[in-house]
């Protein structure tokens, strides 16, 4: 990974810490939104443009308009402290779990873009997908016969998650829509 990726990781890091230890509500909602944006930019980098999308529009656009408006429309409990106290038995076994994930998976993940991953590294799977896609689908293009198709399911779970945060911005904004 580049520099540009390590600094990503430890922005998003730094912004879970931050969002886990605030105590003002607005302060929370603030660095909730530059993490969700930094996982947003993080997926671009990793060439998951679909998911970045998604990240950026849901987690750093609808989910903190919708916390912000709920925060307007209601009262913000004044705090004296800035930050939670931090339980350190709970910081210790995090902590341990996340050192056996790493461990564990960081050594098997692959390079992006590298050509040993195993889509590049079986032609035959790629080939199948090129040559078969319309016949089993009916469309031509083999990216949205993938989206559609293939991964439909999870598209449409997309969709779901889109549509219901736009119902619940138009709830709390009380306003109606006709078509």
């Amino acid at each position: 990974m580049s520099l540009f990726a390590y600094t990503l990781v430890a922005f998003i890091l730094a912004t879970a810490v931050a969002t886990a230890l605030f105590r003002d509500v607005l302060s929370v909602i603030i660095v909730f939104g530059a993490y969700s944006l930094g996982m947003a930019i993080l997926y671009t980098f990793l060439l998951a443009p679909d998911v970045a999308m998604t990240e950026a529009a849901i987690g750093a656009g609808v989910t903190t308009l919708l916390l912000l408006l709920t925060i307007a429309r209601t009262t913000r409990p004044s705090t004296n402290r800035l930050t939670e106290r931090i339980h350190v038995p709970a910081v210790v076994v995090v902590g341990a779990f996340v050192l056996v994930l790493c461990t564990a998976v960081l050594p098997e993940m692959y390079a992006v873009g590298g050509t040993e991953t195993p889509v590049w590294s079986n032609p035959d799977v790629t080939q199948q997908y090129i040559t078969e896609t319309y016949n089993q689908t009916g469309v031509e293009n083999a990216v949205t016969s993938v989206l559609a198709a293939y991964r439909g399911f999870d598209t449409f779970g997309e969709a779901v998650v889109v549509f219901a945060a736009g119902v619940s911005t138009l709830l709390v904004l009380k306003r109606e829509v006709f078509v």
